[in-house]
């Protein structure tokens, strides 16, 4: 079967997928890591009917693309998830799996060869879809209470300057340790009004719970990742501030 893309080396067809629901059509690229200890181990596990899961594309560690599910159809990578006011990311996502053991028992640095074809074909498909750079995220910004990946090491800010995603270099973390839970306030409600413009969900009540602690690690993950405490300080308030100030201009955001 030919590829959605001539960038995928090997077609390999996963059983679980649908149509796309309610007319949604791809306005977000996932990423995430396999969190297992090869690219056919993943790769059994993506194409096989038993485990309810599959995904679009698989980046090997050598840079080896796949494609198991029709770019035009529904895969099954996100699960339950939220992203800008949209529950049913299936329907509105491409997935893209890269090879990585995951955080267990470390989380490892993503080889040179795998990130070159990921930026790769991540242009590929934002191009052909037209998908904005603030909506190239992680499975960990939509589903921050159960998912880590693509995880601290990936590198967000390569894929930027070679023009996938979004990205502001805020301030570094200090010795300020900043709002945690328990905290309430102007100030985290401000924060999480931004959060929550940019996309995640979290409540916007002013009340530092549980929940705004796990997005406040989601965008560290990806957008601060020198230190992922879930803590409101200086260097994370001045990131969030930046990428909301610097949000490409979309229909959903005007």
């Amino acid at each position: 079967m030919v590829c959605d893309t001539p960038l995928a080396a090997v077609w390999r067809q996963a059983d679980n997928f649908q149509p796309r629901r309610n007319g949604l059509e791809p306005t977000i690229l996932l990423m995430h890591y396999t969190g297992m200890e090869s690219a056919d181990a993943a790769l059994d596990v993506l194409c096989a009917s038993s485990s309810n899961v599959s995904c679009h594309y698989l980046v090997d560690e050598d840079g080896t693309i796949t494609q198991m599910v029709r770019e035009s159809r529904r895969a099954w990578h996100a699960g339950q998830s939220f992203w800008d006011g949209e529950t049913d990311i299936n329907s509105c996502s491409i997935g893209i799996e890269i090879v990585n053991e995951g955080h267990a028992p470390c989380l490892k640095p993503y080889p040179d060869s795998q990130i070159r074809s990921v930026i790769e074909l991540a242009r590929d498909i934002i191009g052909r879809h037209d998908i904005p750079p603030h909506r190239v995220i992680g499975h960990s910004d939509v589903a921050p209470e159960r998912k880590k990946d693509p995880g601290e090491s990936f590198p967000w800010q390569k894929l930027h300057e070679n023009g996938v995603g979004h990205w502001f270099a805020g301030p570094p973390p200090d010795e300020d340790l900043g709002l945690g839970p328990g905290d309430r306030g102007s100030r985290v409600a401000i924060a999480q009004q931004m959060l929550a413009r940019y996309g995640y969900g979290v409540r916007t009540d002013g009340v530092f719970d549980d929940r705004t602690a796990l997005v406040l690690m989601a965008f560290q993950r990806h957008f601060r990742q020198q230190r992922i405490d879930g803590r409101l300080d200086v260097s994370t308030s001045r990131t969030l501030e930046g990428l909301v100030a610097t949000m490409p201009k979309t229909k959903r955001n005007k």
